[in-house]
């Protein structure tokens, strides 16, 4: 694989590696697959569920679906992002500026109540669109791990070992 813009003096650019990974290509596939999934039944079976929910129910149902459509908006923002890295189209230092735009946010946790009045398909939807917001900050960190600081003259491996150390979750490095 030809060495892209952004790697530092002749190292391995392991975050625009990692994103170019088969793990980044089922990480994309299964995102924009369940962006699919969930637009389609919130404009089908989820919108005749939701006419047959209580007030209360309904009014969860629609502030549930909301909070689930924008995750997965952002969600779909950042895997289009690193798409573009993992094509060429942008570098990952140009993909780190533009990711400023992007809300991965922490999980919202919702109310077991609420999700008892839920119909079952919309439930499965949040669950796994939690998940996937999960993999993908774990991701996001790795692939945007900041350099460690370094005083003196920097070791041009200390970068590649904090990446690694974001990726694995390892204590200090030697």
């Amino acid at each position: 694989m030809a060495e892209r813009a952004g790697s530092e003096g002749g190292l391995i650019a392991f975050g625009e590696r990692l994103a170019a990974s088969q793990a980044f290509s089922v990480l994309f596939r299964d995102g924009m697959k369940l962006v699919e999934e969930t637009a389609a039944y919130l404009d089908g079976p989820g919108r005749r569920e939701s006419k047959r929910l209580t007030r209360a129910a309904a009014l969860s149902y629609a502030t549930e679906s909301m909070r689930l459509t924008t995750r997965l908006m952002q969600l779909a923002s950042w895997l289009l992002l690193h798409r573009a890295v993992n094509e060429g189209e942008m570098s990952l230092t140009q993909a780190n500026k533009e990711k400023t735009r992007v809300r991965l946010g922490e999980p919202e946790i919702v109310n077991e109540e609420v999700l008892a009045v839920l119909p079952e398909q919309l439930v499965e939807l949040i669950q796994r669109t939690s998940r996937l917001q999960a993999d993908v900050r774990r991701l996001d960190a790795t692939i945007h791990a900041p350099a460690p600081a370094s005083e003196g003259r920097a070791n041009p491996l200390d970068r590649q070992l904090g990446l690694l150390k974001a990726a694995f979750g390892g204590g200090e490095h030697p």
